[in-house]
């Protein structure tokens, strides 16, 4: 076990009472035991608290901290992993469940490529080859926007991160809802990423959950768009000039075409609330439809 690198996993809590016991006996029934157990409680208002300090009594690799005020859900992420020591970062929400293969698993797979940045699990079936395998930053940028194979859009749950690495990019910014997506492009500015298979973790789906709002606003869906369009108009993005143009191109179309759509199945106010984040003209919406 003492040549096996620690790993800290980061449980963000905010009034999980229902879910959070199962989300910690998930992790503590690990294969893989050289772990820690952060558990970061964002001022919650039930017994989440009360809960994650009976299994800190129990078991010295839990870690219980409670913030003096609310944070909110990417800057609660960031004070998780300021305090973790592991070389591997592992979000695993309050809410949610890890397999006991999968931190075990997961190392296995990261340690083949010691200058990944970070891996992402939870992924359909490549064509082409096995997994894991490792992309480069322009492969990670083309498989996204080229390729069309949907890669930035995997919650925390999904993904190993290496702690310094991590920390090299400052972490999250903060932005509500967008903060993985973001993350990934970022990190992948810089570093490889491994790519793995399903079956690693569990992610719950309920009414709790913040990601509903995209169910509901078009606006959450449509800040995807905008903050894809200004990093690839980033200097660091790693794409060939000609494959960034297309990408900024085709990306511009469905921008327009969620303005349209708000329009249709919202209200015009809502469109306008769209065009206005777009920052453009009407005459720019017509001409890039006809």
């Amino acid at each position: 076990m003492t040549n096996q690198p620690l790993v800290s996993v980061l449980m963000t809590v905010y009034n999980r009472q229902k879910y959070i016991v199962e989300a910690i006996e998930s992790v503590l029934a690990s294969s893989y035991q050289n772990l820690e157990l952060i558990i970061v409680d964002d001022q919650s208002k039930d017994r989440s608290v009360e809960i994650a300090r009976c299994y800190e009594v129990k078991d010295k690799r839990v870690k219980v901290y409670i913030n003096e005020q609310n944070l909110g859900d990417y800057l609660n992420r960031n004070k998780a992993a300021s305090f973790a020591e592991g070389k591997y970062l592992k979000y695993v929400d309050a809410d949610d469940m890890i397999y006991p293969y999968g931190l075990e698993q997961l190392v296995f797979y990261m340690e083949q490529f010691p200058e990944a940045g970070y891996g992402l699990c939870s992924l359909e079936q490549d064509e082409k080859q096995i997994f894991p395998f490792q992309l480069s930053p322009i492969e990670a940028y083309q498989r996204n926007y080229i390729h069309k194979n949907s890669l930035f859009h995997k919650a925390p749950l999904s993904a190993i991160i290496n702690r310094e690495k991590f920390n090299a990019i400052g972490g999250f910014t903060g932005k509500q809802h967008l903060g993985d997506f973001e993350l990934w492009h970022l990190l992948s500015q810089q570093f490889p990423v491994v790519l793995m298979p399903h079956g690693i973790v569990w992610y719950r789906v309920h009414d709790d959950q913040q990601m509903n709002d995209n169910r509901t606003d078009p606006y959450v869906p449509f800040k995807y768009k905008l903050l894809g369009l200004r990093l690839l108009k980033s200097e660091r993005c790693p794409l060939h000039e000609n494959e960034r143009i297309l990408s900024i191109e085709q990306l511009d179309k469905v921008i327009t075409r969620f303005i349209f759509s708000a329009a249709k199945h919202h209200s015009v106010a809502k469109a306008l609330e769209l065009k206005k984040a777009a920052n453009k003209s009407f005459f720019s919406i017509l001409k890039s439809i006809v």
